[in-house]
Formats: structure tokens, C-alpha cells, sequence
């Protein structure tokens, strides 16, 4: 395509907002400098009461909590409240997209290596109930795009997810497709390293029956739950029925405000403890005007509801 003048200024743009979002400015290291590690080494250790190390890691989804942070401000709010990762959902202010350059994936898998919060996982917007196959397979294509970028950016999957049975397709070809579509990216996943994490989701197929349909549509070993501990969990035989539907095939966890009365928490992390899940559950929570405080509120509950605080 001969580059104009509006398609020069475009993707100039482009460019340096990449770059802002990324953080890359030097102001952004200072939490880094030997200064500041000097200062952190002479305080000496804090007190703890903490009893144990939890079997499972604590980490945050940038929805909605972080939609507005830079990737220099996630490190740094993970690092103060003791997150041990993120899974950046796309469109949020981080800007890593599928637009990034080579370099810019380059330096966004430096900045996490180089901080002690891991970039867990990108969380997509992308689902496969479409009746329309040409829609289906613009969005498979695009959903293996962005598999590509969480390799090259250093993250470990993908979370989609189902939204809906159409009216008029029977459920169980929707069903079928959705897993097809699943073992697709799985094939692809599994040769960049890469999960694919089917988010249980949507007001009819979050019910825990119909991910265990898809799932075992699906058979590839890339290719698991992203438990969302929703309300529907609660139904068709109760959480634990749900939970051991799909307890085999659990690859990370979304959690709500643990605070909430209307959700079995301390069930689901007996529960996870008891089949030794050693995965991220990420912190799903809103917005705050004072979001590292309730981060470390929350990381205390969640090690409270496993008796170890």
C-alpha cells in the first residue's frame, strides 16, 4: 500500500502511543534504581503472621480495577500489594495489542521479566457461538493473532470465552462448534507454548454442564477452564457438582470481590487446594480511588479464607 501523508501521520501515532502506554519513559525505572533497593534492604524484613505459602498464586485482571494503568503502573501496584501477576485485557490503557511492533513486543516481555510480577495471561474478548461462518473464522484467525502476541510479549495463554446460544441453532451444534473452534487454537497454542483459556461465561453457557461439553469437544491437552466464579456456579446440582465437572481442566481462576455473601470463596479455595491447583487466581474486581489499599484488603481475605492469615 503507497504510504500517504494521512497513513504516515496514522501510524506515527500509533507509534509513540504504544510507547506511552507501554511506560518506557525513565521515570517510570526509578522504583527500580540501586537507590531505592539500597533503602528497601536497610529497612530489614517486616513481621509477619502469614502461617503458610499458598499452593495457588494471587494475581489481577486489568478489568476494571487497572483499565487505566500504563504497564510501568501495574508492576508497580502488583509489586506494593504482593500480586504475583496480571492478565492485561485488551483495548485497557496498557497498549499491548496486536499493533505492537517486534521491538515493542520485545520490551514489554523485558519490563515484566525484569519485575516481579509475571504477565500470566491476555484476556481477549473473542468467542465462537456465531452462526455466521465467515465471522467464526475472521475471529478464530484474529484469535490466533493474539496468541502469537502473548508469546512474543512473554505471557503463558489466552482467556476467551462463550456469550451466547443463538435462537434458532440447536444448542448442542453450537456447543460443538464452540469446541471445535477450541481445539483449533489449541493446536496452534501448544506449538507457541501457549494455553487457551475458555472463560466461563455468558447467561447460558456459563452453566458448568454445557463448558464440560464444549470441553470434552475440545480433547486437546492446550485447552482449560478459566473458572469465573459466577452465580450460575451455584446451579445445576450445586458449586461442588459444577466444580468437579470441571475441576480436571482448570487452568486459572477470576475472582469477584471476595467480600460478597452470595459466593462459596472459601469453598472454592478448599476446593482448589484440594486438587492441587497451582495456578493464578486473578483478581476481577472495579475500579477504586484507592486501588493499591484494596489490593492488599483483598490478599488478605483471600489468605484468610485459606486459614492462613
Amino acid at each position: 500500500m503507497p504510504t500517504t501523508r494521512r497513513r504516515f501521520l496514522h501510524d506515527s501515532t500509533l507509534g509513540l502511543g504504544a510507547l506511552a502506554a507501554l511506560g518506557l519513559a525513565n521515570s517510570a525505572r526509578a522504583a527500580d534504581s540501586a537507590p531505592a533497593k539500597a533503602a528497601k534492604k536497610a529497612a530489614g524484613p517486616t513481621r509477619s503472621f502469614v502461617t503458610g505459602k499458598p499452593l495457588h498464586r494471587l494475581g489481577m485482571v486489568t478489568y476494571n480495577l487497572g483499565k487505566d494503568w500504563d504497564v510501568a503502573t501495574i508492576i508497580k501496584n502488583c509489586t506494593e500489594a504482593k500480586f504475583e501477576g496480571v492478565e492485561l485485557r485488551t483495548t485497557h490503557r496498557h497498549g499491548v495489542e496486536v499493533a505492537l511492533s517486534k521491538a515493542e513486543r520485545a520490551e514489554v516481555k523485558k519490563r515484566f521479566a525484569d519485575s516481579p510480577v509475571q504477565l500470566a495471561s491476555l484476556g481477549s474478548a473473542y468467542d465462537y457461538h456465531t452462526p455466521d461462518q465467515t465471522k467464526l473464522r475472521q475471529d478464530i484467525e484474529a484469535t490466533k493473532a493474539y496468541i502469537q502476541l502473548a508469546h512474543d510479549v512473554g505471557a503463558t495463554g489466552v482467556k476467551v470465552r462463550p456469550n451466547a446460544l443463538p435462537k434458532g441453532v440447536p444448542e448442542a451444534k453450537t456447543l460443538e462448534q464452540i469446541g471445535l473452534s477450541l481445539r483449533e487454537l489449541g493446536q496452534f497454542g501448544a506449538g507457541l507454548g501457549q494455553q487457551i483459556r475458555l472463560e466461563v461465561h455468558g447467561s447460558e453457557t456459563s452453566r458448568g454442564p454445557r463448558c464440560r461439553r464444549i470441553m470434552d469437544v475440545a480433547d486437546h491437552p492446550a485447552v482449560g477452564i478459566c473458572w469465573n466464579s459466577n452465580p450460575t456456579d451455584l446451579e445445576d446440582g450445586g458449586f461442588d457438582a459444577n466444580f468437579d465437572l470441571l475441576k480436571h481442566r482448570m487452568f486459572i481462576v477470576h475472582l469477584r470481590d471476595l467480600h460478597l455473601e452470595d459466593y462459596p470463596f472459601r469453598r472454592l479455595f478448599t476446593r482448589l487446594n484440594e486438587i492441587k491447583f497451582t495456578g493464578f487466581a486473578f483478581a476481577e474486581i472495579p475500579e477504586s480511588s484507592d486501588p493499591v489499599r484494596v489490593m492488599k484488603y483483598f490478599r488478605s481475605l483471600w489468605l484468610a479464607y485459606q486459614g492462613l492469615l
